[in-house]
């Protein structure tokens, strides 16, 4: 064959992963461990919190310590904002990911090796300020992989959650039996070694990125350095001032959280659609708002896995295994099982669709939906007594709880990268996470109402809140969809 009639062949063009770019392999590979981190403490900081400490925790009240959760889940991804604004302007996606990680790692070691209170507000505060950082940029690396028009985007998004629920999976697993066999301080531990063979492994493949990830969109001018830090000190002197005259508590931190995610969200939008964007980007930036509504109304019921369903398969759920009780921690591998079983077929049912799949707008509606579905299947379950839930109820409704989530997580993450104007590439999918740290900081305030003695009022509201939420997107998918200018 001539030279003119061949076609140019390049390692690059022939090396895959998955049918996907190859380097898709290396956000693939720090998400998993560092998710591994993640949800591997996670699974076990509540329970560490509100049980007594004749059984290794702290004694804090259930509820109170629920809605530490919250806040603190909100705050992981309210952090997102900053995350994406130091990737944006200043050090890029890459260095911040990689420093974020190391700020993460640092917040496990402190859990584990910080007793009392202490370390979990140590801990706690560096892993959320870290995993803002984290979750923003390796988003925005996935999406550098790929055109805007690939039609291998949703797919490839789709693959990368599967290394996301990878970690979920064996992390939670691996720290449950060492809380449950050694102690909680041992669990802990194993997520700060988890973090690091992230770490590790990014260290080492991150040179072969695509330079795109490198580069700082928009650069912040020199001279305004100062004021910048001087904010930010301001701030983090604020927030210990409120800390130590009582005026920020461990009781009203969740509504506090909630507050400022609302106040930041209206902010962003503002500021994003008012910064000289074209006709078409600003469109697109207004049809995400319904979308981002949807999305905190799922996160609001989803999140609660880490409070309310936590709570419930320590207090409701027969755990019993032939004998033996499996620690409460495991429930929440079984979530990232049915992700890792499902998230292939997703990826290869959008594949097969192609631009026959439905829209983004619909996927956002069924996801919601059947969130709430998921809500209302508890209630044949109300008043079955203490352990009186069989484990099998709960995974059945967990695969419900999955199937709403590939219908709109990462669809989420990759529609902020498609709408976003190039401008605000990262703090685009910052602002989905937004959406995120709403629903997750909601579920603090909205956990304190959850009563294992009287149930059913509370499934009953939160699920047909969120079908009807997702009835109404679907009924105007059309018009947003119309908003989007030709991305679907």
């Amino acid at each position: 064959m001539s030279r003119t009639t061949e076609p140019e062949r390049t390692p690059r063009s022939e090396r895959t992963f998955f049918g996907q770019p190859f380097e898709l392999s290396t956000p693939f590979a720090v998400e998993l461990w560092e998710r591994f981190s993640f949800y591997g403490m996670q699974g076990i900081v509540l329970i560490y919190m509100y049980y007594s400490v004749t059984r290794g925790g702290l004694g804090i009240d259930e509820g109170i310590a629920a809605g530490i959760m919250g806040a603190y889940g909100g705050a992981v991804y309210l952090f997102t904002i900053v995350g994406a604004w130091i990737a944006d302007r200043l050090f890029g996606a890459d260095r911040t990911l990689f420093g974020s990680a190391i700020v993460v790692m640092a917040g496990h070691i402190a859990l584990a090796l910080i007793p009392g209170v202490a370390g979990v507000g140590v801990g706690l505060v560096l892993i959320a300020l870290g995993s803002g950082g984290l979750k923003a940029t390796a988003t925005t690396v996935v999406g550098g992989l790929y055109s805007a028009d690939d039609p291998r985007r949703d797919a490839g998004f789709s693959l990368y959650y599967l290394g996301v629920n990878l970690g979920a999976f064996f992390g939670p697993l691996l720290t449950g039996l060492l809380q449950s066999t050694l102690g909680f301080h041992f669990g802990f531990g194993l997520a700060a070694v988890g973090m690091a063979a992230g770490l590790v492994q990014y260290s080492i493949r991150r040179k072969h990125l695509p330079d795109v990830v490198r580069q700082v969109s928009d650069p912040v001018e020199r001279r305004r350095l100062p004021l910048i830090g001087g904010l930010t000190a301001l701030g983090v002197v604020v927030i210990v001032v409120a800390v130590l005259t009582g005026l920020l508590t461990a009781t009203n931190l969740p509504t506090v959280v909630v507050a400022i995610v609302i106040i930041a969200t209206i902010g962003y939008f503002i500021v994003i659609l008012t910064s000289g964007i074209t006709a078409d980007e600003r469109s697109r930036v207004v049809a995400f708002i319904p979308l981002f509504i949807a999305s905190a109304v799922f996160w609001s019921l989803y999140q609660q896995q880490f409070t309310v369903v936590t709570v419930y398969s320590d207090q409701r759920l027969d755990r019993s295994l032939f004998g033996w009780e499996m620690p409460v921690s495991w429930v929440q591998s079984i979530n990232p099982i049915f992700i890792i079983v499902l998230s292939g077929v997703f990826a290869a049912i959008w594949t097969r669709l192609g631009s026959r799949q439905p829209s983004t707008p619909t996927k956002f509606a069924l996801g919601t939906g059947i969130m709430g579905i998921a809500f209302l299947l508890f209630l044949p379950f109300v008043g079955t007594g203490r352990n009186g839930t069989p484990l099998l109820v709960l995974v059945a409704i967990l695969l419900v709880f999955t199937v709403a989530e590939l219908l709109l997580s990462p669809v989420g993450l990759s529609v902020a990268t498609k709408l976003a104007p190039p401008r605000f590439q990262t703090q685009m999918v910052a602002l989905f996470f937004l959406s995120v740290s709403l629903g997750t900081a909601a579920t603090g305030v909205l956990s304190k109402y959850y009563d294992p003695a009287n149930e059913a009022p509370y499934f009953a509201v939160l699920g047909l809140v969120a079908v009807v939420v997702g009835v109404l997107l679907l009924v105007f998918a059309k018009p947003v969809l119309r908003l989007m200018r030709g991305i679907r």
